[in-house]
């Protein structure tokens, strides 16, 4: 309960930031070509308000909303959430927002979006003047890579060492593979949208380069795939001695185990799986016939189990395998960085919109759940302004669609107004944003649902 709480409390934090900000765009764009602002709402408020007050003199509102969905302003002279067409019916007034040129209209309409990515930057950039930037790589990256399955059916093999994408080096984003993260890591995904996007990667498979064709609907394989595509190669080495079997059979701090009862182990993740699947538990005897290797040479012990089937080793984790590399930002630094990151973000995030329009991408969609399990359990700011300032680009992106309803909506009206030098008919537009609302809640429903289908089945 504690942890649903924790992050319950981030999504709302978070949320709220972002429906600030992106409103606040709208606002001050509307102040500015002297349009009157009806509302600030924060949140929607269907049916009634849970606060609201509005200051002397001032033309505006202010609210908070009940229904944690988004948030609106009522510009005076439009069609919008609210759908107040009877103030349409009366003559233009000057400060109404269709009184004025389609150039100020347009800016008002994207001032929402635009703040919200101005916001994502300035978070990325203090992010890096605050922490830096943290990178984890592979300290022997020699010994190549284990791959998920839709990779191995593409050709790869464990072992591989990847190169090149299309001809291009992968190896200034293999420097990069984690990112630290509180109670674990997290992947690159730069790498993974290179290679999934790729048509040609270049590996190198037993000291030579060896060229794999993609499948053409690979990266959907990967970026719908449960498991990540690969991870480096660690082999199995002793790093504590506990008492037990393992210590009685002479094993000691250092030895590389490379074979238990005949399964080759490869890797640590192998020696773990083994150590706790069902063949090696169907041995009444709990003995074990260990291959491992000292100073080069190789050696084989017997070693007997406990009765939880444990040798009484302790094995080296992925962390002793990673070489950590920081890059510290001064104020100055970490602006150009905080935008060259901002935008890196955003093209990775339409580059994988291309898999939402699929029926495997559909059904992936999530709503609240799906966004509150991306904020940690327990409580980090580091990764609260990661995640924030990751969720303002979705919400840029996603307002700047070309459907009516959102910003992206009336920006197409208004460059066809532009374009055609006629307004499309307040009739027209009036349909066309209950369509949108009607097409977006579809889609709302359908996110949460699938989260409650996850939840449950």
């Amino acid at each position: 309960m504690e942890t649903f709480l924790i992050r319950a409390l981030q999504l709302i934090m978070s949320l709220s930031l972002l429906v600030i900000i992106h409103e606040l765009g709208h606002f001050l764009f509307s102040k500015l070509f002297k349009v009157r602002v009806e509302k600030f709402c924060i949140f929607f408020d269907p049916w009634f308000t849970l606060l609201k007050f509005k200051p002397k003199k001032s033309e505006t509102e202010y609210c908070l909303g009940w229904l944690p969905l988004g948030g609106y302003v009522k510009i005076s002279g439009m069609i919008d959430e609210s759908l107040d067409t009877e103030q349409m019916k009366q003559p233009a007034k000057e400060w109404e927002f269709r009184s004025k040129p389609a150039w100020q209209r347009l800016l008002i309409m994207i001032g929402g979006v635009l703040f919200n990515f101005i916001l994502a930057i300035i978070i990325y950039g203090m992010i890096l003047f605050t922490w830096g930037e943290k990178t984890l790589a592979p300290a022997n990256p020699e010994w190549g890579m284990e791959y998920s399955q839709n990779m191995k059916n593409a050709g790869f093999e464990d072992g591989d060492i990847l190169l090149a994408a299309d001809g291009k080096d992968l190896t200034g984003e293999m420097e990069k593979f984690f990112k630290p993260r509180r109670g674990g890591l997290y992947h690159n995904a730069d790498l993974m949208r290179s290679v999934a996007n790729a048509s040609v990667v270049t590996v190198l498979r037993n000291g030579e380069k060896t060229d794999i064709t993609m499948p053409d609907d690979f990266g959907q394989s990967i970026m719908m795939d449960s498991v990540y595509f690969a991870n480096p190669i660690f082999p199995c080495i002793i790093d504590s001695i506990m008492p037990g079997g393992g210590k009685e059979a002479g094993l000691i701090k250092g030895d590389r185990i490379t074979n238990v009862n005949g399964k080759e182990i490869k890797t640590y993740a192998a020696f773990l799986d083994y150590m706790n699947s069902p063949e090696l538990q169907a041995d009444s005897a709990r003995t074990a016939t260990v291959t491992y290797v000292r100073d080069g040479i190789k050696h084989t012990a017997e070693v007997k189990l406990s009765d939880d089937y444990k040798m009484g080793v302790g094995v080296k984790s992925i962390f002793g395998f990673l070489k950590e590399n920081t890059i510290e930002y001064g104020f100055l630094e970490s602006i150009p960085a905080g935008i060259t990151l901002g935008v890196n973000t955003l093209k990775g995030y339409v580059s994988d919109m291309q898999y939402v329009f699929t029926k495997e991408g559909a059904n992936s969609l999530g709503g609240f759940g799906t966004i509150g399990s991306i904020f940690p359990g327990t409580w980090d700011w580091h990764r609260f302004w990661e995640m924030t300032a990751f969720l303002s680009i979705i919400l840029a992106f996603m307002n700047i669609l070309p459907i009516p309803a959102l910003d992206g909506g009336h920006v197409l009206f208004l460059l066809y107004e532009i374009i055609a030098r006629r307004k499309p008919s307040d009739k027209f537009m009036e349909y066309a944003q209950i369509g949108g609302m009607v097409l977006l809640f579809g889609l709302l429903i359908w996110a949460n649902l699938n989260d409650i289908i996850r939840f449950f089945f």
